[in-house]
């Protein structure tokens, strides 16, 4: 929420009392009354009272119940890595915390969410849920709350506050205390029943128009609504002032708010350029109307883009149903997205790699919602798309939405080809990080007969990949690098043309490292930084100080372990790679540990054991690191003690991942 939270004393204070008292509390009300601005205002105040945090669950961009259990695990930081059931994976990682989940917009998916809180709730002793629903969830024991419009009374009331609040946003220079202008807005306020969505939409006409007229067109439009009696009075208001505020937009204005409904996530204006422009509408008048919807509050803002509340959203979609445009706009939504994804594998092996996992990670529901769509309707497309996803996703930790979709377009039937093949090196990657080697390696099987069969060298390498990979992490580190090495020299290494010889260069060096062969591994990872600063991509360069890192801790190099170690983890967080993270902060960790830093040795291990809980493997670290990890601890012990030691761990272990992160990388803040 980018604006004040005005008023609702009582309410806020209400909602802290219903959680002190129970593990399930629902804020009910219609859309627009304010239940979302409540609950994480009433959230952030009760932060506190929660050892292991306070989590926002977004559910108002589902369309199905499918990807509600993803992305409650992308809520909480969980990026399980094993073939298990999320919601089993979901369960076990709130099992023993003392959490508030706070899900937003319920109704989207209620009788998921029903069977979904009530699961978790019932494996978790200590979580509470705050919801947000229009309708109650159902869950036993649920405490209901129903959140009323802000307060009238003869002196105002919240509602007012709220309205003179806006108004010095929206019209800073209009004085409102004058008695006329003072009677005036409370009767707006009345007429529109406190509502603030339909409040906050009043205020941002005074922009353009005076009080006088926004008090006599509301009074115009309540008492000719054509379903006034149908409706009960509060919903008439609201549909009252979005009504009003669509009629006073410009036929333009109107256009691009029914066809921005499509969007599922936060858009920026090239988005709403390539999805929504088209006849009357010219692109170049996109950037300047997205302002204006802005100025009157049918857009929020966000950094560089854009959202749009869910009941605008919900009205913008009825409009654009009306016009027909509904199944127009899916599908140029979905190959806008695909194009996205095309234009990141090939942005990919440049200096905008990181931009890229940005773009697609920011992009997240409307992907998703892409590759739906083009499931149904364009099988081939959809395939091509998936696959490109296998740069992305993994990396970043959504194996079980990578799994899931790969599954389902490699079941379509479409024609063989890169596109196919590139869909099956992407499923292999996903299920090898996930742990299912078996099926790793049968797929990666599949990969390679694929890549044989379409005759192309970057298919040929993607299966090399997704094989040595597969052999690699199931120990068989000389058949990793066989298959890789045997790739790259028969379809060339220099200079790359994209992510598959540079997946394949790095197999190889971890092959190199695993067989004992350090100095080989140590001269191709350096030449492998070189390639890799040389195009100004991070992916393959955080491998390459992996490896610089790993074989200067083995050879007694600690100080040089920690340079590279640390750059790393720098470019891991960069690309939001959390698995990536968790291998650098085990170096890390040995390094400070042999030159004697017990403080940030414990730190870094306290925050290791973070991401790796995180990953699904809380007792778990790299594995050729295992024999020494202990031996790290002792020496970090001896160094500072052990009570030191405990505090520095278990501060690092239970503080905010990305504020023990941030203390790793930039040491702590000056007191």
């Amino acid at each position: 929420m980018t604006t004040s939270f005005v008023g609702r004393e009582s309410e806020v204070d209400a909602v802290e009392a219903a959680l002190a008292q129970h593990r399930s509390v629902t804020l009910t009300g219609g859309g627009g009354v304010g239940k979302s601005r409540l609950a994480l205002h009433t959230a952030e105040q009760v932060r506190g009272q929660y050892a292991d945090g306070v989590w926002w669950v977004d559910l108002s961009h589902l369309y199905d119940d499918r990807l509600l259990t993803a992305t409650v695990c992308d809520a909480v930081d969980l990026l399980d890595h094993n073939p298990r059931a999320p919601v089993e994976a979901l369960c076990e990682w709130l099992t023993g915390r003392q959490v508030l989940l706070v899900f937003d917009c319920c109704e989207r998916v209620l009788s998921s969410c029903l069977l979904l809180v009530s699961e978790l709730l019932a494996s978790a002793p200590q979580l509470t849920v705050l919801a947000t629903s229009r309708q109650p969830l159902g869950v036993r024991g649920e405490h209901r709350i129903e959140v009323a419009p802000l307060s009238l009374d003869d002196d105002g009331g919240d509602a007012v506050r709220l309205f003179h609040d806006r108004c010095a946003t929206a019209a800073p220079g209009l004085a409102l205390d004058s008695p006329g202008s003072a009677e005036t807005v409370l009767a707006i306020c009345r007429r529109l029943e406190g509502i603030p969505l339909a409040v906050e939409l009043a205020c941002a006409r005074l922009r353009e128009s005076s009080l006088t007229e926004i008090a006599e067109r509301l009074v115009s439009r309540l008492d000719t609504l054509v379903d006034a009696t149908a409706r009960p009075r509060r919903h008439r208001a609201l549909r009252t002032a979005i009504g009003w505020s669509h009629e006073l937009c410009s036929p333009l204005e109107r256009l691009l708010w029914a066809r921005l409904s499509v969007f599922r996530g936060p858009f920026d204006a090239a988005d709403a350029q390539s999805v929504c422009a088209g006849g009357p509408l010219d692109s170049d008048a996109v950037p300047r109307l997205l302002e204006r919807l802005v100025d009157q509050s049918v857009l929020q803002p966000v950094g560089t883009r854009y959202r749009m509340l869910d009941t605008l959203c919900e009205y913008g979609a009825m409009w654009l149903a009306e016009l027909g445009e509904k199944g127009t706009l899916a599908q140029l939504h979905a190959a806008h997205f695909a194009d996205v994804l095309a234009e990141s594998e090939a942005g990919w092996l440049s200096h905008r790699q990181v931009a890229w996992y940005r773009r697609i990670s920011a992009s997240h529901s409307d992907v998703r919602a892409a590759l739906d769509h083009l499931i149904e309707t364009e099988p081939d497309i959809a395939v091509e798309a998936a696959g490109r996803t296998g740069l992305f996703w993994p990396c970043c930790g959504h194996l079980h939405e990578s799994r899931d979709y790969l599954e389902r377009v490699l079941a379509l039937r479409t024609e063989p080809g890169p596109s196919r093949t590139r869909a099956l090196w992407a499923l292999g990657i996903t299920l090898t990080l996930q742990g299912d080697h078996r099926t790793a390696l049968r797929v990666g099987e599949e990969c390679a007969a694929a890549a044989h069969q379409d005759g192309t060298a970057p298919s040929a390498l993607f299966a090399a990949h997704t094989l040595g990979l597969t052999h690699l992490m199931a120990g068989r580190p000389q058949a990793a690098y066989d298959v890789c090495d045997h790739a790259l020299i028969a379809h060339g290494t220099s200079p790359p043309a994209g992510a598959p010889q540079l997946c394949c260069m790095v197999i190889r060096i971890f092959a190199h490292s695993a067989l004992g062969r350090l100095a080989e591994a140590y001269e191709a990872a350096t030449a492998l930084h070189r390639l890799s600063v040389r195009y100004g991509e991070h992916w393959a360069r955080s491998y390459a100080f992996h490896q610089l890192a790993f074989i200067d801790l083995v050879q007694g190099r600690a100080r040089d372990a920690e340079r590279h170690a640390r750059a790393m983890l720098t470019s891991k967080h960069n690309l939001n790679d959390n698995l990536g993270i968790a291998l650098a902060l085990d170096l890390l960790t040995g390094a400070n540990a042999i030159q004697g830093n017990g403080i940030a040795a414990a730190r870094t291990s306290g925050t290791g054991n973070t991401f790796w809980r995180m990953l699904g493997h809380p007792h778990h670290g790299t594995p050729e690191l295992s024999e020494v990890r202990d031996q790290w601890e002792l020496q970090a012990r001896k160094s500072i003690g052990d009570d030191a030691y405990e505090k520095a761990f278990h501060n690092a272990l239970n503080n905010d991942a990305e504020q023990s992160l941030a203390l790793v990388m930039h040491g702590p803040s000056p007191s």
